[in-house]
């Protein structure tokens, strides 16, 4: 259950799915009266530490989530069901703390890349966008490939696995199709226990169900 909440489960205890839909509830209802549990600053210090981000910088990157590598199909279905009841992804895109430590994260992974290649000049060009000039841009970090060319990355983080849904703006989803050479989604998950990532690269469609969440009224 903690893992369709997008949550670490219990060290020593393996995720079980034969749980009564009510423990569910009652657990929804818990995490909203004590929305500081989500990320208070003791959790996210189970985060990379800056002298681990020195030490082991390179993230473990695998492939994305696709039909051939998920769960049997009862349990992911449990698993969404319960990450829709308690709107994982909306929490996840509030939690600025997390996002933020998510970006750091990548930005040292993508530093350390080109320097373990002897381009350091590429890893001192490097840029975290979102740090400096805010959220417009439509990607978080500035990297580069190995030829020189860009690499625009946005960054998505959650503590939960890698099938936990996760939010994107309109304005991302516009640079992702004006920059398809360029723009990369690293989805960052595992967060404060393991952190893994994959990468999506556009058209988004072709790999996640894109669903229109909020609208914009505007007066006639």
């Amino acid at each position: 259950m903690l893992k369709g909440l997008g949550e670490d489960w219990i060290p020593g205890y393996k995720p079980a799915f034969n749980f009564q839909a009510s423990l569910v509830d009652a657990v929804v209802r818990w995490l909203d009266r004590h929305p500081d549990w989500l990320a208070p600053a003791a959790r996210m210090a189970m985060g990379p530490s800056p002298s681990a981000l020195r030490e082991e910088a390179m993230l473990w990157i695998g492939p994305p989530p696709t039909h051939s590598n998920a769960p049997p199909p009862d349990e992911l279905e449990q698993m969404t069901a319960i990450a829709r009841k308690s709107d994982v992804a909306e929490r996840d895109a509030r939690n600025r703390a997390l996002g933020r430590a998510g970006e750091e994260r990548v930005l040292a992974h993508e530093r350390a890349h080109p320097i373990s290649t002897g381009r350091t000049d590429l890893a001192e060009r490097i840029r975290w966008v979102s740090h400096v000039h805010g959220d417009g841009a439509g990607y978080d970090i500035l990297s580069f490939d190995a030829d020189g060319s860009d690499r625009l990355i946005e960054v998505k983080t959650t503590n939960g696995w890698e099938f936990t849904p996760f939010h994107i703006t309109r304005n991302e989803l516009a640079v992702a199709e004006e920059r398809r050479d360029d723009w990369r989604l690293v989805r960052l998950w595992h967060f404060a226990r393991e952190p893994k990532a994959f990468e999506l690269r556009p058209p988004l469609g072709a790999h996640v169900s894109l669903m229109a969440t909020t609208y914009q009224a505007s007066f006639l």
